[in-house]
């Protein structure tokens, strides 16, 4: 597991320019960036170097993007079952069969060139934050939770905005549960679609996450803005109004 205090990043593409631009956006945000332009010296820094998150192209002159993704998770996750490396892919290829590819090759997150800078750092930033929201306990681990004009009942599976139930599906109530017992936390698209959908998250595109979200604000009347969505990375669920 690692135990440097300083997250950091390794940043893996044969495009120079590229390289250059991501490591000094992460850099800003106090990130140790480290680089590499081709497949065997990001195998090489990914194992000195113990990076928190990888920003992988997915064509490289000497490696396939997808084989490498698992390679790197094969030779480090087994000693950081507490801190895995996260990989985020930077590709041009945006064909729904590539990101679908990407994902079963164990990526977690995937950017399509070209990109915003700072969306980008957002992402670094969710995937950071994801091994700390997943190997923490629940903020709230009470079956009955009560967020400011939202209430929330696990085992009733019921919910209610200033005494008002709401009327949800599974889903939408699978979703609410999950973004209160992490309140104020951001939840990416991923991690809702593996707690929300389980097993079948691999099937489920991030556009019918965004549906379903979306569906389950409207309904939340007058506590809607205590659901905000965070732009390119999720959505949280804020104790008081959120500014959408």
């Amino acid at each position: 597991m690692n135990s440097h205090l300083t997250p950091r990043v390794l940043v893996v593409d044969d495009e120079k320019d590229l390289v250059r631009l991501v490591k000094y956006n992460l850099e800003q945000e106090g990130y140790a960036v480290f680089c590499a332009f081709n497949g065997a010296e990001a195998l090489d820094l990914a194992w000195t170097k113990q990076p928190d998150v990888i920003v992988l192209d997915l064509m490289l002159p000497d490696a396939s993007g997808f084989r490498l993704c698992q390679e790197i998770k094969a030779i480090l996750n087994p000693d950081r079952p507490n801190n895995p490396v996260r990989i985020l892919m930077l590709t041009a290829r945006s064909a729904e069969a590539d990101r679908i590819e990407g994902f079963e090759s164990g990526t977690d997150d995937y950017v399509v060139k070209p990109f915003s800078p700072r969306e980008l750092v957002l992402r670094v930033k969710a995937l950071l934050d994801r091994n700390k929201l997943e190997t923490a306990p629940a903020q709230n681990s009470s079956s009955a939770l009560e967020i400011g004009a939202i209430r929330v009942d696990a085992k009733a599976h019921r919910a209610w905005v200033a005494d008002e139930e709401l009327k949800l599906t599974p889903i939408e109530f699978k979703i609410l549960w999950v973004l209160a017992q992490h309140l104020n936390a951001v939840r990416t698209r991923e991690q809702l679609l593996k707690q929300v959908w389980e097993n079948g998250g691999d099937e489920i595109l991030d556009r019918t996450v965004d549906a379903h979200v979306k569906r389950l604000r409207s309904k939340l009347g007058i506590a809607r803005d205590q659901l905000e969505t965070v732009r390119g990375i999720g959505y949280r669920l804020y104790s008081g109004g959120g500014i959408q």
